[in-house]
């Protein structure tokens, strides 16, 4: 529900431009996750901020966020480190990621090929999936990623 704001006698709607989310992962992973999002889900990088302070001769650049386009919406990924204050979070922050997709097998034989692992094959979902085909995944990282197809709608009559 969008929230409202009355301004100069004119009631104002708050909307927002996008949802990204972002998946936080202890230095140096981000650079394989990016890599894993890609192979597994055709992610496209948008950009891409290194830590300034990482110096160059360093062999993995420290990543302070790296965006990512999966179909219609965006992903950040980012490198915490173990003296910054998001490094406890890490541990404690865990996310469900779901992608909605017409081709379920295709979509979940990718992620398997790419490293994840199934922890529910395809079924019938339940909850606020009710009426999708749903596989549960397993990231290499440790993200849960639901990848969903919605069910086909029956001929009126039909059960």
């Amino acid at each position: 529900m969008a929230e409202s704001d009355v301004q100069n006698g004119v009631e104002k709607t708050l909307s927002f431009k996008a949802f990204k989310p972002q998946l936080l992962l202890q230095a140096p992973k981000a650079t394989d996750a990016v890599d894993f999002y890609k192979a597994a889900f055709a992610a496209e990088e948008l950009n891409r901020t290194l830590h300034s302070k990482r110096k160059a001769e360093q062999e993995t650049p420290a990543i302070l966020s790296v965006e990512l386009r999966v179909s219609d919406f965006s992903l950040l990924v980012s490198n915490v480190f173990d003296d910054s204050a998001s490094a406890e979070k890490v541990a404690e922050s865990r996310v469900v990621l779901f992608l909605e997709t017409e081709d379920i097998e295709a979509a979940v034989s990718k992620a398997v090929s790419a490293g994840a692992v199934v922890e529910s094959k395809i079924a019938e979902g339940d909850g606020p999936y009710v009426g999708n085909r749903v596989a549960k995944l397993k990231d290499p990282f440790g993200f849960t990623w639901l990848i969903g197809t919605p069910a086909k709608e029956s001929p009126v009559g039909e059960v």
